[in-house]
């Protein structure tokens, strides 16, 4: 099979008479309600369940090994390579699978809020919700008029319910996620869990930003009432949606965004938010986004009142609201700004050792971003039921087709031309490693956080950690000093001490794998034990 075979097959399917395109917030509820696939909440949101898979199955996740590309992509564990008859075969199965279909559902929209580098995509799925869902998560057209020069778009083609079988179709699992650079297709079946759809697009957008000369980054971002820019980086459950989502400030996004020459910009039209624990308390924005049109993924909800359970877990840690940007408040619209002036980065140590809040100098912000490191939080791939260390390259090698340094080297340009500040924020454990200590408190994070942006934290007085070389900030507004220091928070120093050097020699150990990485990053970055 070729590419124009495989043209004619999407052209079918996309013309079908069971298939429904762009519908609007409104009739895909209705759709998702008449066909049971899911409930309306008290609030107005609909609540679907995913089955087994609540999270993403990062070792079912291939890149088609093709001509074109090959000598461009990372391959390894992450990037794992399939070849084009497999894919071709597959694809074919599905899209025969898809036609016997009684209905089918199109989304038609962009990745990317700047217009000059926006990436046109068409989701093609099995499910009503997994449509509004890409939807609300995407960027929507805003007339008719900008579907017309939709052209050559990157299409996702969900199949939910197809059951690939490893021994015939040549995949790991029952579970696919593939995708083709040249045929423009990401093939999906086997999961019903709807982000494997949100950061499939955000991998290509990983793979085609940079050779435009634009930083992808995974990362939230937003922008004070002074027009200053701040971005979060970290892996999911380290706070970059709950601290992105300030009142003070605007959000431009909370997850995806790109970097070009004139500034930041948001890459989706939605945020996927994870609700563990969610109350309009702690996370107001984020509550009340939650309404009509909002997806509530694998979260439990009374059968009486259907008022939403956010601290059952019942199903899964990783449970998800999926809201248009538009239903904060607080944004930015269109969501493009500029230059940031500070960035940080976001871990959580389950060794409860790293200090709550610290200012990195360019060498170490170098090293930080190319380690990567936090604690996976439970339920956001299968199998991972506590935390458990590692080290995400750039805080997020699972979806970088790329090799890390190329990242790692614009990020650090774009530092020094811009003179950018960086700190470290540790939203993990303090006076003990997870089991023993407690999880930072979130008023202190965002304390440190606002005294960082707002420059309260420039000129303050800092120690420098005798392990890991950062320095630490001895007064911050609103937090106790006790607390900025993670020696002192510990009731056996002793035990800290092993545990900060253990930590401290899993940096070095991993970072031995940059081996074209200047010598100064790991020598003035990394620990210093």
């Amino acid at each position: 099979m070729n590419t124009v075979d495989i043209s004619n097959e999407l052209i079918h399917v996309l013309n079908g008479t069971n298939t429904y395109h762009n519908l609007s917030v409104s009739q895909l509820v209705e759709k998702v309600l008449a066909r049971n696939e899911g409930i309306l909440t008290s609030t107005g949101a609909v609540r679907a369940t995913t089955g087994k898979y609540t999270g993403r199955s990062p070792k079912d996740k291939f890149i088609v090994d093709e001509a074109s590309t090959r000598d461009k992509i990372d391959w390894g564990s992450v990037n794992q390579p399939i070849s084009e008859e497999i894919f071709e075969k597959l694809y074919v199965k599905v899209i025969e699978y898809l036609k016997k279909k009684d209905e089918l559902f199109v989304f038609k929209g962009f990745a990317g809020a700047d217009e000059r580098y926006r990436l046109p995509i068409q989701v093609i799925n099995e499910f009503a919700w997994h449509n509004l869902f890409a939807h609300q998560l995407f960027i929507r057209p805003e007339n008719e008029d900008e579907l017309k020069n939709h052209e050559n778009p990157f299409t996702i083609v969900s199949a939910p319910t197809f059951k690939a079988d490893p021994e015939i179709d040549g995949t790991n699992s029952e579970t696919f996620i593939m995708l083709s650079f040249e045929k423009r297709i990401i093939l999906i079946g086997g999961t019903e869990y709807a982000g494997e759809m949100k950061k499939s697009i955000f991998s290509v957008m990983n793979f085609l930003l940079p050779e435009n000369d634009i930083l992808s980054m995974h990362c939230s971002a937003n922008v004070g009432q002074e027009g200053d820019v701040a971005l979060f980086f970290g892996l999911s459950g380290t706070g970059k949606t709950t601290l992105s989502a300030d009142p003070k400030r605007r959000l431009i996004g909370d997850d995806e965004h790109g970097w070009s020459h004139s500034g930041v910009f948001n890459i989706e039209g939605g945020c996927y938010a994870k609700c563990i624990g969610l109350s309009r308390e702690k996370e107001p924005q984020i509550f009340d986004a939650i309404r009509f049109g909002s997806v509530l993924e694998n979260v439990m909800i009374d059968e009486e009142t259907r008022v939403a359970d956010y601290d059952s877990s019942f199903l899964t840690e990783n449970t998800r609201a999926a809201y248009p940007i538009e239903a904060i408040d607080n944004i930015i619209k269109p969501s493009i700004a500029g230059h940031p002036n500070t960035i940080v980065f976001l871990t959580a140590d389950a060794f409860g050792v790293l200090p709550p809040i610290s200012k990195l100098t360019k060498e170490q912000a170098m090293y930080h971003f190319l380690s990567g490191y936090t604690s996976k939080l439970a339920g956001t791939e299968r199998g991972i039921t506590s935390p458990q260390t590692t080290f995400s390259t750039c805080f997020g090698s699972p979806f970088l087709p790329l090799q890390a340094t190329r990242y790692a080297e614009m990020l650090g340009q774009k530092i020094d031309e811009h003179d950018v500040k960086v700190f470290l924020v540790n939203t993990g454990w303090t006076g003990g490693e997870y089991g023993v200590g407690q999880r930072m408190k979130l008023s202190y994070t965002r304390a440190m956080v606002q005294a960082a942006l707002e420059g309260d934290l420039d000129n303050v007085e800092t120690v420098k950690d005798e392990i890991f070389g950062l320095h630490i900030p001895l007064h911050v507004p609103g937090v106790p000093d006790e607390v900025l220091q993670p020696v002192k928070t510990w009731d056996d120093q002793e035990a800290y001490y092993t545990k900060a050097k253990e930590l401290a020699e899993a940096f070095k150990e991993n970072f031995k794998k940059f081996s074209n990485v200047p010598e100064e990053i790991g020598k003035l970055g990394g620990p210093t034990v």
